[in-house]
């Protein structure tokens, strides 16, 4: 009996204690939630892609300058039961935030937010241009020369030209071009990754670095979207037998700010790394930034042997096998227009 009496008084007491933790430890969550989180810097931004799991979330943040244990971000994120309705997107927090009013931001911050678009085919003059025009976005970056801003986007060794994926980014107003920047470099590397993946054992491309330059070459020549199969078929016939691309836009870019909207004989005869009629193969970057169709367009180009192409006028192509019917193209679609 005593030692039946002395288990439950042992029982009871285990329970007592367990009670008084789980007490103390809701209310040492309760006040952690409500405490301004330590940070780094005066504001701290972190951009987030779709499809980001929590954990990673939690760790970026603290990588970004949240001085907190990333575990215990996590945990409030999980047991909340929104880590599922965080948003994607480019967020900026500054002191005092709490851990509540982060996660409160992340899953319902839509008023707090901009959209900026990037277009298919832009170059990074336009790109920069268009984020110096957005509303309550910092020009972080405006004082940057192209390397520089992609050392700041941690690839340095990398040509800035066409490493930026066109899309429509979200932002959370007051935060910086850099980190719209970088949630577009990052959507690159990664459709540029999958693009690469899905390419043909016989393409005549050696590296998804030349899949991106002929794609901004397609995307720039591509007047109708159903063209752009056989756009990008005829340029990988021309690589594959040795041909220049003969491509102006390429020819343009290297004309640089000095184009004044027309293509003269003597920038077709004047040799730069970007003129594609006195050199052969690929220029040596993108000349614009590819969508998805256009990378697409190059791994998976037509099923043509056309060599050429002429815009018909309506923003279609006419395609030809040999020259002779191309020069036949060129004086119904444009000698005779």
């Amino acid at each position: 009996m005593i030692a039946r009496g002395y288990r439950l008084r042992t029982l009871k007491s285990a329970l007592i204690a367990s009670l008084l933790a789980l007490l103390f430890g809701a209310g040492a969550l309760w006040w952690w939630l409500h405490q301004p989180l330590t940070l780094a810097a005066q504001s701290v931004e972190l951009s987030i892609e779709s499809g980001t799991p929590p954990k990673r979330i939690a760790d970026d943040w603290v990588a970004a300058g949240v001085r907190t244990p990333s575990w215990l971000l996590y945990q409030w994120f999980r047991w909340s039961g929104d880590a599922k309705r965080i948003r994607a997107g480019s967020y900026q927090i500054d002191r005092p935030t709490t851990p509540a009013g982060l996660l409160e931001m992340m899953v319902s911050g839509n008023e707090t937010m901009g959209f900026v678009r990037l277009t298919e085919g832009w170059t990074l003059t336009q790109v920069r241009a268009e984020l110096a025009r957005a509303e309550a976005l910092k020009p972080l970056t405006s004082g940057m020369t192209s390397a520089e801003l992609m050392a700041a986007l941690g690839d340095g060794v990398t040509p800035a030209e066409g490493r930026f994926f066109p899309d429509t980014y979200s932002y959370s107003k007051g935060s910086s071009d850099l980190a719209v920047l970088r949630r577009a470099h990052q959507a690159m590397k990664q459709r540029l990754e999958a693009a690469w993946a899905e390419r043909s054992t016989d393409t005549p491309l050696r590296s998804a670095d030349e899949l991106l330059t002929l794609a901004s070459i397609v995307e720039k020549e591509t007047g109708s979207p159903v063209d752009r199969g056989k756009v990008a078929a005829v340029f990988i016939n021309r690589l594959r037998l040795g041909m220049p691309l003969q491509t102006d836009p390429s020819v343009i870019y290297g004309v640089g700010e000095s184009f004044d909207g027309n293509l003269h004989r003597k920038d077709l005869q004047k040799d730069t790394p970007y003129n594609t009629y006195t050199r052969a193969g690929l220029p040596p970057t993108p000349i614009a930034m590819p969508g998805k169709a256009s990378l697409l367009a190059v791994v998976h180009p037509q099923p043509i042997r056309a060599l050429y192409f002429v815009a018909r006028g309506d923003g279609s192509s006419e395609f030809s096998d040999d020259l002779a019917a191309h020069n036949r193209a060129v004086n119904k679609y444009q000698r005779g227009r």
